[in-house]
């Protein structure tokens, strides 16, 4: 590992405060000395650095769903490439630990949309400890891991819809137990996802309690980003509040018709909370459509059972009327409480090259193009992709999400699905989007603050004790970039572009982006939650 020095550069500290200038001497890994600008006179490398950049710390991202990905493709391109340096993965209650062997087949098809179903890939490990070690064996970027309630779930009770006795409760605490024990910072769940969705509020509040016994903290897809919204968030508020447990209300949006204009009352529920003494915070996304599977948009009670008793009440007449009924008339909590509207779901990504030609378009143009009704294209796309179809939702809105972005507990999280064709931009734009459409084009954030949001604020609430900022002692995850020119590449038509204005990445001290190119680096590991540092952020 060579020893580095970036010589008088602008330094955003992480912090929040104004940038300063100095020199930044890197020693085995880790940030060895800021001093003042020109003052080095050692013989470490210098870096080569172009005019008018920022040393900022790596970019964390709050809301990765790179699970497989980082085995599969550990240069993780995509997302180094945009600064991240450390990911927090096992999101919105469905990952691949704790498992056996019944839950891991159910998973792998499960997921798919999300993370892919490698045939090649060694799923040997079966605990959390198990996986954290497994990324240690090369893997480009840091990973942190939340344990997913869902999984729990469905390796105590199953896939059922029904509640949870208690000592399948009691079970589900002492396997969170072991995950948090074995590195976990916290735990994730995925209310509109089955089978985390069939637990009720008491049942959470029992895991909950064990988060915050742990010191971790809990990150709740919640049980509705549309109709309901608020309630929802307050049933999360309630949690926090009842249990000491730290939330963090991951990809915190208030989407689809019903919510336009309604941020405001979102982050009232916040404050007041944060107010009482509730240690809350979320991250978000920068931009305003959604992304997630298909089958996410199926009724609860459709998928109890698992995918095979999905596909099964798909083919049956009278059950598929009924699912029918729920996506166009009533309703379906799979998609936030509203009717499916159409003309919003565009396929982004299928596991049938048959169904290649559908990707890029949007349900009612498939629909239309066949002359069918558009339930019975849904219906075909997830009979023929065994329920594996990935979609864009186009039901956000901007004055919800600039309002969002700017508040004090706010994060970034990609929320990035890495498989199909044509994936949601955010895979590769988040992290310079936010810094360049909204700090240097809009002038939502100010370029420190941003910086803030996005690297020491979620170190802080990952208590990560050494990452997060440029100070003596610490990590050296580091990012230089332009303010000036970075960009983010990547549209919806073009989704894989590498963004622009980033010219080095650095992890543990060591290139991962040398000049704009990746060097095939393996720099990270799993990061294991630090249980001596509790702190409010």
């Amino acid at each position: 590992m060579t020893d580095l020095v970036f010589r008088d550069i602008d330094i955003i500290d992480g912090t929040g405060a104004p940038r300063s200038r100095g020199d930044v001497r890197i020693e085995r890994g880790r940030i060895s000395r800021v001093t003042a600008p020109g003052t080095y006179t050692g013989d470490a490398k210098v870096v080569d650095t172009a005019p008018g950049s920022v040393l900022a710390p790596g970019f964390i991202d709050m809301h990765a769903h790179s699970d497989l990905h980082l085995l599969t493709d550990p240069g993780h391109f995509p997302k180094v490439s945009q600064g991240i340096t450390t990911e927090v993965i096992g999101q919105d209650g469905l990952s691949y630990a704790p498992i056996d062997d019944p839950s891991l087949a159910v998973l792998r098809r499960q997921i798919a949309g999300w993370n892919g179903n490698p045939v090649d890939l060694d799923f040997s490990w079966r605990s959390v400890g198990q996986y954290l070690d497994r990324l240690d064996q090369g893997i480009t970027p840091n990973a942190a891991y939340l344990v997913p309630q869902g999984t729990l779930r469905l390796l105590v009770v199953g896939s059922e819809q029904r509640p949870a006795t208690v000592p399948e409760i009691r079970r589900m605490r002492e396997l969170l137990a072991q995950g948090l024990s074995e590195g976990a910072v916290g735990m994730s769940s995925g209310l509109t996802y089955t089978p985390g969705m069939y637990a009720d509020t008491s049942e959470l509040a029992a895991l909950c309690a064990v988060v915050a016994e742990y010191g971790g903290y809990f990150a709740p897809h919640t049980r509705s980003y549309g109709k309901g919204a608020l309630e929802a968030y307050a049933e999360m508020i309630e949690l926090a509040r009842s249990t000491g447990c730290a939330l963090h209300l991951t990809h915190a949006t208030m989407n689809f018709g019903v919510n336009r204009g309604r941020a405001p009352e979102f982050l009232a529920l916040i404050d007041a909370a944060r107010a009482e003494g509730c240690d809350i915070t979320l991250d978000t996304y920068p931009y305003l459509p959604g992304s997630t599977t298909l089958s996410a948009l199926l009724p609860s009670w459709a998928m109890s059972g698992g995918p095979d008793a999905a596909l099964e009440r798909i083919d049956d007449p009278a059950q598929r009327a009924r699912i029918a009924l729920d996506v166009n008339v009533n309703g379906s909590d799979g998609c936030h409480g509203v009717t499916v509207e159409w003309e919003t779901i565009q396929i982004s990504g299928v596991a049938n090259a048959a169904l290649d030609r559908y990707v890029g378009k949007t349900v009612q143009q498939i629909a239309a193009e066949g002359g069918t009704p558009p339930v019975e294209v849904f219906f075909d796309l997830l009979r023929r992709d065994q329920l594996a179809t990935t979609i864009l939702q186009h039901v956000g809105h901007e004055e919800n999400v600039r309002a969002i972005m700017a508040h004090p507990g706010h994060m970034g999280g990609s929320d990035a699905l890495l498989v199909g064709d044509r994936p949601h931009p955010r895979a590769w734009g988040t992290f310079p989007r936010y810094l360049g459409h909204y700090v240097r084009d809009l002038g939502v954030l100010g370029l420190e603050d941003c910086v803030h949001h996005l690297t020491g604020r979620p170190a802080a609430r990952l208590r990560l004790s050494d990452r997060g900022h440029i100070f003596p002692g610490y990590a050296a995850d580091l990012v230089l970039f332009d303010p000036a020119t970075i960009t983010d590449t990547a549209t919806f038509e073009q989704p894989k572009q590498q963004a622009r204005g980033i010219q080095h990445v650095l992890v543990n001290g060591e290139f991962v982006i040398q000049d704009g190119k990746p060097t095939g680096t393996l720099a990270g590991g799993a990061l294991r939650m630090d249980t001596s540092r509790k702190e409010t952020v």
